[in-house]
């Protein structure tokens, strides 16, 4: 019987759901005053606002905040009452005024600041060993998919550190069994390339390259040596949440300047022909697709291809 699609989606509406209350009780939020302090969250997050701003009205920073202007400015009459924030108008426009942290306010935000600094330090400290960075990656990955679509995000480039490796192999098994159900068999050739890289690693003719947007990995491949002439391009890695963002096409030229730097006079690469993006990837920067062999592997029927890039 095929899946229900409302079911489905029921589910995930329920799954957001629960993270949302989860994560609300996990900061406080729902606490009358924020970090036990005398202010709400929305009063925090003004007070933080004019921390960091030079120059600022209530209009300003209730567009900001996306604050209903009666609530905004009950905000800064409470904040006048407790002597937080100084005003001035504007000279451009009289209706309007300038808004600032007073002395005491000051203080007030600095003990905000250093009081939530410690407890996310606190929570960050309690968790197992490795668990920071998945949480800090997973973090940035909600950021970046629920805010507001942002500028081409910069890829940055590095070559591999302790680590790394078992990330690729971990990556090619969960995204390849997710999309082609390649499963556990993919993933231990994977593993064995990995391996024969660490193991036979030659500095001067090889290198593995990481792509990571914001800090986080997005992307990986490497480049060895088959013989004196020719290298070999090999597990080209792109997470779907990078797609389109031309992750891939650094990486494939990296490898080829680091190629001709190296003195090779050819690149080749074995790829499979329902891997239709990265043959994209491989045509764009030059490569010839030269031949085509049917095989089983993985559990499944496919066409091997191998391609060349000829290096001037």
């Amino acid at each position: 019987m095929p899946a229900n699609p409302n079911t489905d989606n029921d589910a995930r509406i329920a799954a957001v759901r629960r993270f949302n209350r989860f994560y609300t009780r996990k900061i406080g939020v729902l606490e009358q005053h924020l970090l036990h302090s005398p202010f709400s969250l929305t009063e925090a997050r003004v007070l933080f606002e004019l921390a960091h701003r030079d120059q600022s009205t209530a209009r300003d920073i209730g567009a900001e905040l996306g604050l209903d202007p009666g609530y905004m400015s009950r905000i800064v009459q409470t904040f006048l009452d407790r002597g937080l924030i100084t005003r001035k108008p504007l000279a451009s426009d009289r209706r309007q005024f300038q808004l600032a942290l007073s002395a005491k306010g000051r203080q007030a935000f600095s003990r905000l600041d250093r009081t939530s600094h410690r407890e996310i330090g606190e929570m960050l400290g309690a968790l197992p060993s490795g668990s920071e960075q998945r949480l800090i990656e997973s973090m940035t990955s909600i950021e970046r998919l629920l805010g507001d679509p942002p500028s081409r995000p910069k890829t940055a480039l590095r070559t591999h550190q302790p680590g790394d490796m078992g990330w690729i192999v971990q990556q090619h098994g969960l995204l390849y069994a997710r999309e082609y159900g390649w499963g556990m068999p993919f993933e231990g050739l994977a593993a064995d390339i990995v391996a024969q890289f660490v193991k036979n690693f030659d500095p001067a003719r090889e290198r593995c390259w990481i792509a990571h947007i914001d800090g986080v990995q997005v992307g990986s491949v490497m480049l060895v040596r088959q013989s004196d002439e020719v290298a070999k391009l090999r597990l080209l890695l792109i997470d779907p949440q990078a797609r389109g963002l031309g992750v891939g096409k650094r990486l494939v030229e990296e490898c080829i300047a680091f190629a001709r730097q190296c003195g090779y006079r050819k690149i080749t690469l074995w790829t499979q022909s329902i891997l239709v993006a990265a043959r994209g990837i491989y045509r764009g920067a030059g490569f010839v697709h030269i031949a085509s062999e049917p095989h089983c592997s993985f559990g499944q029927d496919l066409v091997g291809e191998t391609w060349e890039l000829t290096l001037k």
